[in-house]
Formats: C-alpha cells, structure tokens, sequence
C-alpha cells in the first residue's frame, strides 16, 4: 500500500468515526478555510446557486451546523440518532496542490426504534496539512438524493 493511500483511508476513516462518535467541533477541524461542503437534492450536478441542496455550506456554515449539533440546538436531532459508517472504494487521485478522493460510504442510522440505511459516494478534494489532510470541498451525493428525505442532520 502506498504511503499517499494510507494517509488518504486513515484520513477517511478517521472523519467516519468523528461523526459516528458525535465528535462536531473535532470534525469541523478536518476542514480547511476556505472550504466547501455540498449535498445536491433532486440531481447530481444542479447549481446549488440555483436549486435547493440538502446542505450547501462554506468553512463559516459547517462550522455553525457543527456547533448546533455539538450544543445540542439541533432540535431535529432530539433524540440524538446513533450510527456507523462504512467507507469503501476508495479511489485516489494525486494533483500537485491537492488530493482528489471518491469514497462509497454506508450509514447505518437507528433513531427513535426505527433503523434506516443511506448510501451515496462522495468527491473529496484534500489539501496537504501539518502531515495529514484538511478537507477543501467535500460533496456528499446521496443515492436517494430525488426521493422524499426524513431527518438528514446526521449527514453533516
């Protein structure tokens, strides 16, 4: 395995467990300023500045969302849903001043006696920071992106 794949699962991984574990404020750092985080809603590649999105956010939005859901204002939240997330096909592209990454991800989400599964792949483009990553542009696309959505804080 090479060295840039470790460091790209481990980075991954790492976000994965953060949000498993509730852990906003410590996520919220994976993040570069400026950074950009986008789910679509309806199609893949609509202008988030034209159509809806489930979350379109900069560095000062998800850094806001992370703070609702670390103090607890997150009233959609109550009670908190507990999850695991899966992270595979991991493909990597290396550029000279950042890193390209699609990832399939699972998430397993029990809230309020009910279980629900969300899959989607996410693009990634990681830049190179204090011997890891940060994340500039994360975009989250959900295979279920056209249908009616319940609750998505979890998604952040």
């Amino acid at each position: 395995m090479s060295v840039l794949r470790e460091k790209v699962e481990n980075f991954l991984y790492k976000e994965a467990r953060l949000m498993d574990e509730n852990r906003f404020m410590d996520w919220f750092e994976m993040f570069a300023n400026p950074a950009l985080y986008w789910i679509p809603a309806n199609q893949e590649d609509y202008d988030p500045d034209k159509h809806v999105s489930l979350f379109y956010g900069d560095y000062n939005g998800v850094k806001n969302l992370a703070i609702r859901l670390s103090e607890g204002k997150a009233f959609a939240q109550e009670p908190r849903a507990r999850m695991r997330r899966v992270v595979s096909n991991i493909e990597i592209e290396d550029g000279a001043e950042e890193v390209s990454v699609h990832a399939n991800f699972i998430i397993n989400e029990i809230r309020k006696h009910e279980q629900r599964y969300h899959t989607g792949r996410s693009h990634y483009r990681l830049v190179p920071a204090d011997g890891a990553f940060r994340i500039k542009y994360k975009k989250a696309v959900l295979v279920s992106l056209d249908e009616a959505q319940d609750n998505l804080t979890f998604l952040v």
